[in-house]
């Protein structure tokens, strides 16, 4: 529900309403006023954070019909689309709530999402551009934008911005071992392979169970020739459970003259 969740979960009042009050609740305030938009929004509320997304769409539909200027109401509905894989509906809501409030970062970086999901990458690319240009601080606009040039495909210039992008997120919060991990790979495919181990070592600074950043490491020693220590990565990576793939583990032997 990562979708759901990334946008509700921004603000304090709504983390309150959801602990507070259960389904049933708003349920006994929309009998007593059946006209009651707030219920219905934070009933809405809670039968996402349940993962009913149906029922939350039925829900955040009705706040629409009782208020057609509720952009948070789109902005949700939007998301609950997103999490049933109904990505056209979760475009449209999020476009709805940018024609309402132009200047909304989060809603450019949610549309994003669903056209990166839809293979609409360049639409994505430039949504999170623009959510970047309203709130330039905005991490997960960075992530999301150098993730879809990766996507596209178009290696030097994907690359180039992926870096850019996971150094910005880096800057914003330099305790963030998955863009270290992230700038390591489009480091390695750029074949900086120094600068690639420099990352994924950080990462595992940061968070010393990511096998991820083991195994990426230990990858890249083996391509620059340091068997010995894509050895120790590949041994600490299967330890936190990583099932390393055949082939690489075949070639490792093949290159190093040892079976393990």
């Amino acid at each position: 529900m990562i979708l759901f969740f990334r946008i509700i979960f921004k603000s304090v009042l709504m983390l309150t309403i959801l602990a507070g009050c259960a389904t049933t609740d708003y349920t006994k305030a929309i009998e007593l006023n059946p006209r009651d938009a707030e219920a219905y929004f934070n009933r809405g509320l809670a039968y996402g954070e349940k993962g009913q997304f149906d029922q939350a769409i039925s829900d955040f539909s009705k706040v629409i019909e009782l208020n057609p200027r509720d952009a948070e109401a789109y902005h949700i509905r939007g998301l609950a689309y997103g999490e049933k894989g109904q990505f056209d509906q979760a475009i449209s809501d999020f476009s709805k709530v940018i024609e309402l409030n132009p200047r909304d970062a989060d809603a450019y970086d949610s549309r994003g999402m669903a056209y990166g999901r839809t293979g609409e990458f360049d639409k994505a690319i430039s949504d999170f551009t623009k959510a970047i240009e309203l709130n330039p601080r905005d991490a997960d606009a960075y992530i999301n934008r150098g993730i879809t040039y990766g996507k596209k495909g178009q290696y030097d210039q994907a690359i180039a911005q992926a870096i850019a992008d996971y150094t910005k997120v880096i800057e914003l919060n330099p305790r963030d071992a998955d863009a270290y991990d992230s700038r390591g790979i489009a480091y390695g495919r750029t074949e900086e392979f120094d600068k690639a181990i420099s990352d994924y070592t950080k990462a595992i600074e940061l968070n010393p169970r990511d096998a991820d950043a083991y195994i990426n490491r230990g990858i890249t020693y083996f391509f620059k020739s340091d068997y010995e220590k894509a050895w120790d990565d590949v041994y600490k990576a299967q330890s936190l459970g990583y099932k390393v793939h055949p082939k690489f583990l075949r070639d490792l032997r093949h290159a190093s003259g040892r079976q393990k």
